[in-house]
């Protein structure tokens, strides 16, 4: 499928589905405890049916009903399933749900589609050796498939990177179910507003754990027997981003609502990062909005005022953003430098090395320094039309899509394979031109 965009001016109200992470930790969780947790506000993307399927396999009940989803846990009855457990896309399930069952004694296999297959999870066997847990990929590489063997061992200590969270949080899960004291120590902990994330979820679930100051120590207790919750899920941050950059370079004013102001998602951290170069952006936490001024053409975006003249956004606490972020600094005049980008490179695809290549095929000027991105911004004025590939990456989908709202008259952008926007913003091109984005979808 492909998505075509081109300049368009946006305006109205428009409200973003729940977030990601926090309906894949509400699913594994809710599938951990005793009792029926209900749900409401659950994202409904191809991770978190991923997710239904997989908690389905290990004993636990789903009914999908609208806006609110019911969950009967598996509780003291959590099992191995019965075959291979395939997460599709989710890297989140792989890791969360993976620790969980390695507490479990017997043999158990992860899998998933062809974007999974191909990133490394030697972090995660690692860990999972460390703890005893017999873990090795199955093609003699370091990709899934792989399995490993359980119960691990409480009485290990697990000593890691951490640069990925996902794995850390799955482990933190995981240690609720262990007899005692799990502790890990990260050397170089990373995204970790996704693990204070995981540390309100289990302190509501009443699991005790304690987390350093610095992330380097993180330490949880068990067994807990979890009790069955009744949560809504929060409006996901990192989907704010697209509609937020959208109306930026477009010079339109819309207002985003139902916005999570709890602090648990990292990419909140966009608002202060876009508001120090000149977008006029007002969130008010008590209405739960945040509205986006228009600057109308002349969109004064600039690192002028900024230390050294140049905006640096260290990006390892909220990685994902940097795809709506590489193209927002196109239209910034200035330079902008993200630092500490690593941990972008080893998601659905290596996005710095994939936004490089399409922003550049559009005009845009950006370098690739290996530990950091620069790009440099004029404002969009350097910017055309063209077609772009997407890597099958519901990130770069929307984030180039966006880019094509702020092209100049007569200009038009081409995203292939656009239908992966779907798996974490469902109907996202329907959605934003509810509020007039005016997306072209075609086979």
């Amino acid at each position: 499928m492909k998505a075509t965009a081109k300049k368009s001016k946006l305006s109205g109200h428009i409200t973003v589905p729940g977030s990601k992470s926090h309906t894949i930790r509400a699913l594994i969780l809710a599938s951990m405890a005793e009792g029926t947790s209900h749900i409401s506000n659950p994202l409904p993307s191809n991770d978190c049916l991923s997710t239904v399927g997989a908690v389905k396999q290990v004993g636990g009940e789903v009914v999908m009903d609208g806006n609110v989803w019911t969950v009967k846990g598996a509780g003291k009855n959590l099992h191995l399933p019965s075959d291979k457990i395939d997460v599709g896309n989710s890297g989140s399930l792989m890791y969360f749900l993976c620790p969980v069952l390695s507490t479990l004694a017997g043999q158990c296999t992860f899998t998933g589609d062809e974007s999974i297959c191909r990133r490394p999870v030697n972090h995660l066997v690692d860990a999972l050796n460390q703890l005893g847990g017999q873990a090795k990929c199955l093609n003699g590489g370091d990709t899934p498939p792989f399995s490993f063997c359980g119960p691990i061992d409480v009485n290990k200590k697990l000593v890691t990177g951490g640069e990925l969270s996902q794995y850390i949080s799955g482990f933190m899960m995981a240690a609720s179910r262990l007899n005692g004291t799990l502790h890990m120590q990260l050397t170089n902990p990373k995204e970790t507003p996704y693990l204070t994330m995981t540390r309100l979820w289990l302190e509501s679930v009443g699991v005790p754990l304690t987390i350093s100051e610095d992330f380097k120590e993180i330490s949880v207790s068990g067994p807990v027997e979890i009790k069955a919750f009744d949560r809504a899920v929060p409006s996901d941050w990192e989907g704010v981003a697209f509609p937020l950059v959208a109306a930026l370079i477009s010079g339109s004013s819309i207002v985003i609502d139902n916005i999570d102001g709890s602090g648990s998602q990292g990419d909140d951290k966009i608002v202060e990062v876009l508001q120090s170069v000149g977008a006029d952006i007002v969130w008010d936490k008590k209405a739960q909005t945040l509205e986006i001024n228009s600057k109308g053409e002349n969109k004064g975006f600039s690192t002028a005022g900024l230390p050294q003249g140049q905006l640096t956004i260290e990006m390892s606490a909220f990685p994902d953003a940097i795809c709506a972020l590489a193209v927002m600094a196109c239209f910034i005049e200035g330079k902008t430098v993200f630092t500490d980008i690593d941990i972008c490179r080893k998601k659905e695809t290596d996005r710095i090395k994939a936004m490089v290549s399409e922003l550049t095929k559009l005009g845009a000027k950006l370098v690739d320094e290996g530990d950091r991105l620069v790009v440099y911004g004029d404002g969009g004025k350097s910017l055309h039309g063209g077609e772009v590939e997407s890597y099958k990456d519901h990130r770069i989908v929307m984030s180039l899509a966006c880019l094509g709202l702020g092209l100049q008259e007569g200009q038009s952008l081409t995203v292939k394979d656009s239908e992966w926007c779907s798996v974490t913003f469902p109907h996202f091109f329907e959605v934003m031109n509810e509020i007039g984005a005016g997306f072209v979808v075609s086979e």
